[in-house]
């Protein structure tokens, strides 16, 4: 395994992308080789301040009503629900959820607000209709995580910035995919506020794992040409969530 191809291992594991035995593999390597150990722990730190580049969102009323509800079912399972008309995709799978913020607990190192932020937000994506098809860590040329992506079958894709980008005035982030591999790339929108935002387009097949996101940076307004034109900040293949 190369230094790079070890560095996305790593990424995938402190993101909770990895599957339990490459999770197993790294931690028991990290417990033998310090030098492992220190870039889990730089990849942990680079992840935690997720807080700094989302926007608040408000969260369901009756959100932890709802999980109170699913607890006592849960400990409960012969116990009457108390709403027998609510969807099937209503019910959350609280195992999920358990090892899920298991998962995410490393990236709390010195931003515990980041961590409670994520947990919500899985917790609540748990609950809604959909949860994403799809994940895509995007990496800068040096390997660096910089993006989190996440898609849904109608191609609503949830775009995470990792860390302030630094993009001039004048230019503008512009997020694209590749639905077919030998198709062009395919303009999701823009992060016209420098920040996260969720991007919706339609006449798009349901994205699949493998499938290509990258960010680039284009001319203010988006790239003239419909294509790629600017320098790529961040890209990476699609992944099924492990959730």
């Amino acid at each position: 395994m190369t230094d790079r191809s070890l560095d996305v291992l790593i990424d995938e594991v402190v993101l909770g992308l990895a599957d339990p035995a490459e999770v197993t593999r790294i931690e028991a390597l990290a417990d033998r080789d310090p030098d492992i150990a220190a870039r889990l722990d730089r990849a942990r730190r680079r992840f935690a301040p997720l807080d700094e580049t989302v926007d608040e969102a408000p969260l369901p009323d009756d959100l932890w009503s709802r999980i109170d509800a699913t607890i006592d079912q849960a400990e409960n399972p012969d116990a009457p629900t108390t709403d027998t008309d609510a969807p099937a995709a209503e019910v959350v799978d609280l195992a999920a959820i358990r090892r899920t913020m298991a998962r995410w607990k490393g990236a709390a190192v010195g931003g515990l607000a980041a961590a409670l932020l994520l947990a919500i937000s899985l917790a609540w994506s748990m609950m809604s209709a959909s949860g994403p098809t799809v994940v895509a860590v995007l990496l800068n040329d040096s390997g660096e995580a910089i993006a989190l992506v996440e898609s849904s079958p109608d191609n609503t894709t949830r775009v995470t910035l990792l860390e302030p980008a630094d993009v001039p005035s004048d230019r503008v982030m512009q997020v694209w995919t590749k639905p077919e591999d030998d198709g062009p790339p395919v303009s999701l929108g823009l992060l016209a506020r420098g920040l996260s935002e969720t991007l919706t387009i339609e006449g798009l097949p349901a994205p699949n794992a493998r499938q290509l996101y990258e960010i680039t940076v284009e001319p203010e307004g988006g790239s003239p040409t419909n294509l790629p034109t600017g320098p790529i900040l961040g890209k990476g293949l699609a992944k099924a969530p492990l959730i």
